[in-house]
């Protein structure tokens, strides 16, 4: 674990109030929150779409099968918690590749009796490790819902970013989900600064981009009401923030009907 470089999972952990990170960690969280600290709404709205598309996938889609791709450091209402609070039987797997987010993972990433919980190492430039591992505690050969929240931009190359969520979801079956959320490149000058200092500051760079590019992951597949949008505007209830930030998630959840 090479605590001298940035990680981007424990720098979110850091702008949702976690303790999970590391001195580097908060000084490239602050200097990005300096430039636009906007970031720390964006950081809540994300997790706040996690727990809306786990609801909707495990209430209204009846799945009970979960597969989190980049999961981060745990927080509050994770994958896990949503989903076996409305399926107690749900089956969850967490895939991430960071050495410290994988041992948390196994300490406090406990989920009911009835259901299962597993933890893949691996990264998302290989799909089908990641099937590999899920397979271990899902039976791909029933629906599953994949969610692959803020982890895309980290694949700088649009035809591999799409390469990999389509090989991920043809290695599930039909009947499956998939909620994504990305980093929209619809941005003010402040933010565009910002994560132009995060990729030069040590951190994978993250590629922001346009709802074209976005849509391009769900190709083939039926996004549901109301399709690709910002993240406030996909089926609201609370918001997690005071006010609408300028710069929000692209955010969409899919069927696989075939």
């Amino acid at each position: 674990m090479d605590t001298s470089v940035p990680h981007s999972a424990r720098i979110w952990n850091y702008w949702l109030g976690g303790k999970d990170n590391f001195p580097v960690d908060r000084a490239a969280g602050d200097q990005y929150v300096q430039t636009f600290p906007g970031i720390i709404d964006i950081a809540r709205l994300t997790r706040y779409f996690l727990k809306r598309s786990i609801a909707f996938l495990a209430d209204e889609a009846e799945i009970d099968q979960f597969l989190d791709v980049g999961t981060g450091l745990p927080t509050v209402d994770n994958t896990h918690e949503v989903a076996q609070r409305l399926v107690p039987d749900a089956r969850v797997v967490y895939v991430d590749n960071d050495p410290l987010v994988l041992l948390h993972a196994h300490i406090l990433l406990t989920g009911t009796p009835e259901g299962a919980t597993d933890y893949v190492e691996a990264d998302l430039h290989d799909p089908d490790a990641i099937l590999e591992g899920a397979d271990r505690t899902l039976d791909l050969s029933r629906p599953v819902g994949l969610t692959v929240m803020g982890v895309l931009g980290h694949i700088g190359n649009d035809d591999e970013a799409a390469a990999i969520v389509s090989r991920l979801m043809d290695g599930l079956a039909p009947g499956s989900w998939l909620a994504v959320a990305d980093g929209s490149n619809n941005i003010s000058t402040e933010f565009s600064q910002a994560q132009h200092d995060y990729d030069e500051g040590g951190s994978v760079p993250y590629k922001l981009r346009s709802a074209d590019q976005v849509r391009r992951f769900f190709s083939g597949l039926e996004l549901v009401e109301p399709g690709l949008v910002p993240c406030l505007e996909w089926r609201p209830e609370v918001a997690p923030v005071a006010a609408p930030p300028t710069v929000q998630p692209l955010v969409g959840i899919a069927r696989k009907n075939a």
